[in-house]
């Protein structure tokens, strides 16, 4: 499992952008994952599981602060870059912030596939959605980013095509 933490830990952080919140989201997972694991249940892709119970725990996390009546702020996250340059990083923020303009649901799908390099198929399984919705909901969060940038030729930058 501890071969995972990394994965848990990028798609975390990507998802909420705040580092405290992410390491929280992801020791929680990690704690309800021993808790599941030991139920004797195969699971062919731990990777995969572990995501999917990130996922089920940052809902879970958000239906608390519905109820609590709390705003999730989104702040601006760090970049992990050496010795990029300076329009590398304005290229990037530019790209970080597209991406947290897009729904939650976009998002989840785009970060996922793109980010975490997971199948259209894991990706259906760890959000528990249909691989329709899947393909459906990165094709408009590919496009939704195209629109957020502006850019022509956005297909080489982030290496997908339509």
């Amino acid at each position: 499992m501890t071969g995972h933490i990394q994965a848990l830990r990028r798609y975390a952080r990507a998802l909420v952008r705040d580092p405290a919140d992410a390491d929280d989201l992801v020791q929680e997972t990690l704690k309800r994952a021993l808790v599941y694991l030991d139920d004797g249940r195969e699971i062919r892709n731990l990777r995969a599981y572990l995501l999917s119970m990130l996922h089920n725990v940052r809902v879970d996390a958000l239906k608390r602060h519905k109820r609590a009546g709390e705003q999730i702020e989104v702040d601006e996250g760090t970049l992990a870059a050496g010795g990029a340059s300076q329009g590398d990083r304005m290229a990037c923020q530019q790209v970080l912030a597209a991406i947290q303009k897009l729904s939650e649901e976009h998002r989840q799908v785009l970060l996922l596939v793109g980010l975490e390099g997971l199948s259209y198929r894991e990706t259906a399984e760890v959000l528990d959605k249909p691989i329709g919705t899947v393909m459906s909901r990165l094709n408009r969060a590919r496009a939704a980013l195209r629109d957020v940038l502006a850019l022509e030729g956005s297909e080489d930058i982030f290496g997908f095509s339509e």
